[in-house]
């Protein structure tokens, strides 16, 4: 029997610990995958809904109405890691075990493709959710205005300033799992989540499936006279379905390369490469 021990697992075991579940991972029916990550965006899309609300008529000064932002958008990937989702961002770590060979580009492909497309149509769902429910209504409208200005921000980054906060942002994400890999209980993975999380949120960083909340939410809020009265005369010429992909495609990519080879190749090469 494995000897217990409350101490936090060291970094070396932390990278086993995620080997071998990414070797899990690799081999779980897609169809579950598929489920746990429609699961995973529709976590995302609530701690994006929660954040929207939080900062939409914050009075305090800008940084910190972000830190309280940060602190409520943590819910997305507490709700991840507790009760068990596929997100696309974490699964990036997954290459640690593909470097390894013990998993194949075939399977690892096939896990990011099914959580991403997941992830999207559980966001998708949400946001579907929320405009039925005339949530972006409330105070006079002014809770979808919000959420009109955070699309029209996001869709107006240039490709480099996109992917440059993609990067940033999955590598914050990446470190918070593993850090939760570090714990032993509940508590310990939520106070692990806290700090990356709030950072990239309160530093505006972009995360494709947060954004695949964010964007549409802005895209359908805008149609609404009643909502446009509180977001005023801003120019939104780019809140549109071309603009979503234009933000989708570069954030995507970064997100890749920040949680693959800045979090995940980098503890391989030090704590498995043989």
């Amino acid at each position: 029997m494995e000897n217990f021990s409350t101490d936090a697992y060291k970094p070396k075991e932390i990278a086993e610990r995620i080997e071998q579940i990414s070797i899990s991972k690799s081999v779980t029916d897609l169809s579950k995958i598929f489920v746990l990550a429609l699961l995973a965006g529709a976590f995302i899309a609530f701690a994006s809904v929660f954040y929207t609300v939080v900062i939409h008529n914050s009075t305090m000064s800008p940084g910190i109405t972000r830190l309280v932002g940060g602190l409520s958008f943590c819910l997305g990937l507490i709700l991840v890691v507790i009760a068990g989702a596929e997100l696309f961002t974490g699964n990036n770590l997954l290459i640690m075990a593909y470097v390894d060979k013990k998993i194949t580009l075939k399977q690892i492909a096939a896990n990011w493709s099914v959580a991403f497309i997941g992830n999207l149509i559980g966001s998708l769902g949400v946001v579907f959710l929320i405009y039925l429910s005339d949530h972006w209504l409330m105070t006079s409208g002014t809770v979808g205005a919000k959420a009109v200005l955070i699309a029209n921000d996001k869709v107006n980054l240039s490709f480099t300033a996109a992917f440059a906060r993609g990067i940033l942002c999955n590598a914050l994400v990446c470190l918070a799992v593993w850090l939760c890999f570090a714990c032993h209980s509940v508590t310990d993975k939520i106070l692990a989540i806290l700090f990356p999380i709030t950072a990239f949120v309160t530093m505006g960083f972009e995360h494709c499936v947060a954004n695949m909340y964010f964007i549409p939410a802005g895209i359908i809020a805008q149609y609404n006279p009643e909502i446009m009265k509180a977001v005023g005369t801003t120019d939104l010429s780019h809140l549109n379905f071309t603009g979503f992909m234009a933000n989708l495609l570069p954030v995507t990519l970064g997100n890749m390369v920040g949680g693959s080879i800045f979090v995940g190749l980098v503890y391989w090469f030090i704590y498995l490469k043989e």
